[in-house]
């Protein structure tokens, strides 16, 4: 039996919560430097990270709302930040959707069935993942630059094209999706077909219900990932009010002058849908993450 000296495990305890929270001190910071320059007077990304004195200047253009200076004069909003993050936010939720239904009906066919080429598919879409999609930019605006000359909803300068270019990033969820999927007992398969169940229902009323925690896994990183994407975007979307919010905060540096402190603002902004979408799939996270590296 091992016996611990309170003393020791008193120091023991202080010096692993002393390094937690300089751990995350350490993280944190990059954040409080952002939100510093967010609320200094002007577009400074130098000074002292308590802001002496705080100016809601810049938050307040980012949500819209011309700011009177202190000596009288009105400045408008540059830019419509707001627009901007609800493009942002209605591409990711479409896009994700579109993923998840993809990822997990893709991932259900290679858990579950046999098939032929399914192995040398497989490896295809682990090794096609693999390249960065800043590569294909060209190749993605070729395609929708063409396919916009017969169908314009889905041309260049069109969400729904940017939201079709989206969907190539299953690849990826399919590999974590089946990693659940694998982890099922298959006796649940074979009850299920034995009761009359076809494979679609199986499907509908066995694995999903049981595979909500890696669903919400799948949807949180799509979501964080286009809400946040440049290079398609950069590429695809051409005029101010289609803009996603990463596009358009880039036009708050340009040459002549870079507006650090509503840049900041702006970039701080991003994240709150994030947040949201977070918060509220917290609770399947941890299980979701866990599971999806099983593989059967």
């Amino acid at each position: 039996m091992i016996v611990e000296h309170p003393r020791s495990l008193l120091v023991k305890k202080l010096f692993a919560h002393g390094f937690l929270w300089l751990f995350l001190a350490l993280i944190l910071f990059p954040f409080l430097m952002v939100l510093s320059i967010s609320l200094r007077p002007g577009n400074f990304s130098t000074g002292t990270l308590i802001p002496n004195p705080i100016s809601l200047e810049h938050w307040s253009l980012a949500f819209g709302i011309p700011f009177t200076m202190p000596d009288g004069t009105v400045t408008q909003p540059p830019f419509p930040v707001l627009l901007w993050l609800w493009n942002s936010v209605k591409i990711g939720i479409i896009s994700s959707v579109g993923i998840l239904t993809l990822s997990m009906t893709s991932a259900y066919a290679f858990a579950r069935m046999k098939f032929r080429g399914r192995g040398f598919l497989l490896d295809s879409l682990l090794i096609i993942q693999m390249f960065p999609s800043a590569l294909a930019v060209i190749a993605i605006y070729t395609i929708f630059d063409a396919l916009g000359s017969v169908t314009p909803v889905f041309g260049v300068n069109s969400h729904w094209a940017l939201v079709l270019s989206y969907l190539s990033a299953i690849t990826l969820h399919i590999w974590t999706i089946k990693g659940y999927f694998d982890s099922i007992d298959p006796a649940l398969d074979k009850a299920a077909q034995i009761d009359g169940a076809t494979p679609w229902q199986t499907f509908r009323y066995v694995f999903l219900p049981m595979s909500v925690p890696i669903l919400a896994v799948v949807f949180v990183l799509a979501f964080i990932f286009l809400v946040t994407e440049y290079p398609a975007a950069s590429v695809l979307l051409r005029t101010t009010d289609q803009l996603t919010l990463a596009v358009g905060a880039r036009s708050y540096l340009y040459e002549q002058r870079y507006l650090w402190g509503d840049f900041a603002a702006a970039a701080i902004l991003s994240g709150f849908p994030i947040t949201i979408v977070f918060l509220l799939a917290q609770r399947y996270l941890v299980s979701g993450l866990a599971e999806g590296g099983v593989k059967g």
